[in-house]
């Protein structure tokens, strides 16, 4: 397992989170769909969530009309 430190802006206020995930690489496309999880997951409109075959481009857009932005993985450390 990797932990992944996130650092974004969550409507204009800076936030990190750590996601520890089994994966090699976190593209930020792959963050930022982990960060809509986090913070939109459990709402009732899933319309916020992206389509399972939307393109890296259309994830960051959405994420950005949610308020996610500026994602940068800073940040990744294998577990031990």
């Amino acid at each position: 397992m990797r932990n992944y430190t996130l650092e974004y802006l969550f409507d204009g206020e800076p936030r990190t989170h750590v996601f520890e995930l089994k994966q090699l690489q976190l593209p930020i496309h792959e963050a930022a769909m982990h960060l809509l999880q986090l913070h939109f997951g459990d709402g009732e409109n899933s319309l916020i969530m992206p389509s399972a075959d939307a393109t890296p481009a259309q994830i960051l857009e959405q994420a950005e009309r949610v308020g996610l932005t500026q994602i940068k993985v800073v940040d990744q450390q294998t577990d031990k």
